[in-house]
Order: structure tokens, then sequence, then C-alpha cells
């Protein structure tokens, strides 16, 4: 095992985030930082440039070309089916932690525990196993997900989904399409689909559920694109 280093990517749109990845990272042996990211455009870039075992990506960097959150975590397993995840976020609302654990991702550290779970979480998620930090365990423990949601059985595709996050938090159809590399009519599909399999009708309770839900953030607090999350 001498020499054995398990490389990394890390991709964080807070500069003293990534400061401080790196240097909590740059004393562990078993781990090597081969590059970072500043939003979501720049990672897949950097993926097509360099050699990784594992990425560490915050959730929600608004600014990039290629979406986020699960939007983009899809497209990166889609495109490196090899490469390991580990989420690194802001985020405990109950009902985005779950649709991470049902979109398979196994290893989430939130950013509100020490930063030193990022190691175990990084050998966990290169070894194909299982780690959330403190403040995931117990929220992903406590939660009776069947009460908390009105979506409990994943109905919304993950498309969907992610056209209601952002549409709630502020973006219009036509931003949103141009985000995600679609077309309008199929943006506008998606999110009337979303609507009718939640029994929604209005926007402003199409708002209210991405709220309860996790999916934005409450008026007044941050939004999907604040880019503090």
């Amino acid at each position: 095992m001498d020499g054995f280093k398990i490389k990394v990517v890390l991709a964080d749109d807070h500069p003293g985030m990534i400061m401080g990845v790196q240097h909590e990272l740059s004393s562990v042996g078993t781990i090597e930082l081969v590059g970072t990211a500043a939003d979501s455009t720049a990672l897949m870039t950097l993926l097509g440039q360099v050699q990784c075992s594992v990425v560490v990506s915050d959730y929600a960097m608004p600014a990039g070309e290629v979406g986020d959150g699960v939007a983009l975590f899809g497209l990166m397993r889609r495109r490196y089916p090899d490469i390991k995840l580990v989420v690194l976020t802001m985020l405990d609302n109950p009902a985005v932690l779950h649709t991470l654990v049902t979109q398979g991702i196994q290893c989430i550290v939130s950013k509100s525990d020490a930063i030193n779970h990022l190691v175990p979480a990084i050998h966990a998620a290169y070894t194909e196993g299982k780690y959330y930090s403190p403040t995931v365990e117990k929220i992903i423990r406590s939660v009776d997900w069947n009460r908390r949601s009105r979506n409990p059985d994943g109905v919304l595709s993950q498309r969907e989904a992610e056209v209601v996050r952002l549409y709630a938090s502020g973006l219009t159809v036509n931003e949103i399409a141009e985000r995600l590399h679609r077309s309008k009519k199929t943006i506008s599909t998606q999110k009337t689909m979303a609507m009718q399999k939640l029994s929604i009708e209005r926007d402003v309770d199409l708002l209210r559920y991405a709220i309860e839900n996790g999916l934005a953030a409450p008026a007044g607090g941050n939004t999907g694109q604040s880019g503090n999350n």
C-alpha cells in the first residue's frame, strides 16, 4: 500500500471552503487533491483533463452552465461512471437529503460538521461504501419520509424535480432551458407534468411544495441562486 493515493477533485463555489478542504487533505497521506473547480462547467471540463477516483462536490453551484444538484450528479455519473461522489453541502433539509439518498448517493457531508469528516467520506466513496457525517446521519435516521413528503414514492422524475427546484429559485422557463440545455418546450412540459403529478394547479402552490420539500428557500432566506449552499 506504500504510495497509494486516492486522486480527488473538489468542486465548490466558495473560495474559503476550497482553501479549507485543501488544507485538511494536504496532511492525509492516502489522498491527493488533483484539481479544483468553482462551478459545474469547470468541473466537467476538469474531469475530461485529469484522472481522479473521487469527486467532492457542493450541491448548489448555480453559476455553472450544466446545472447543479442532482442534474449535475446525474450528468457526471453518465459521463464518468467509474468516478465516485461525495456531496459536501450546507443543505440540511430532510427532503433534499432524501433525494440524494434515493439517487444512490451514499457519501454526504454537511458543511455544518467538522471538515475532517471528508476524509472517511472519501475513503468510503472510493470503496463504494457509505458515510454520512453526524448532522446528515441524524436527519436521515429521524425523519418519517412518508409523513414528511407529499411525494413519498418519488413521483417526480429527476429532471422534473430539478425543473421545480430551479423554477422555485426564481428562474424563468427560458432561463431553466438555457441552464439545462433543453428546449423551452421541454422545460415547460416537465414543469406541467410535475404539477399534474403533485395535483398542483397554481404556481404559488408549486413554490410552496418546493419550500416544504427543501427544493427552495423560504422568502427572505437563501435561494438556489444565492450560492450559499
